[in-house]
């Protein structure tokens, strides 16, 4: 069985919850990549950033629907559901449109358990760690790669 050790990758490029959005794409374009981990100054594991949330600074804001109840509004959605979407598009640091504690996988996990987590969560990019250490990652297109035959010249 496969597993997240035979396809992650071991050179994790990471960034500070301190980096600035614009260099955070930056890098993100520069390698090709959909998502990277956030460590912080001790190497720990705090968060990911990826694509979706960096485009997310581009969207709309969406005005929260109201009705009326005795010549009072009332917003449909919650106000702290606002909240947090009016920081993300606002946000100038990568902490500030990371996922804080994101999902991780471990050395051994299974390319199926992998696999399941993409799909139903609708991940791309999952940390791997070990012993409290990021060890790698793997994204969707390592996961692909397992579908292809191995290329002989490797």
């Amino acid at each position: 069985m496969i597993r997240a050790r035979d396809i992650m990758t071991q050179q994790v490029i990471t960034v500070s919850p301190q980096t600035d959005i614009t260099e955070a794409a930056r890098v993100l374009l520069q390698h090709r990549i959909n998502g990277m981990p956030v460590v912080d100054e001790h190497g720990e594991l705090v968060g990911i950033i990826c694509q979706s949330d960096l485009v997310t600074l581009q969207k709309k804001i969406r005005l929260p629907s109201v009705f009326t109840l005795l010549d009072s509004f009332i917003p449909v959605r919650s106000t702290k559901a606002i909240d947090k979407e009016m920081s993300k598009i606002a946000a100038t640091t990568v902490a500030q449109a990371m996922t804080p504690r994101p999902i991780t996988i471990n050395p051994e996990t299974g390319l199926d358990e992998i696999a399941s987590l993409m799909v139903e969560k609708n991940f791309h990019t999952l940390p791997v760690v070990e012993a409290g250490k990021l060890v790698g990652v793997v994204g969707k297109r390592d996961v692909l790669a397992t579908l292809t035959p191995a290329r002989q010249d490797e």
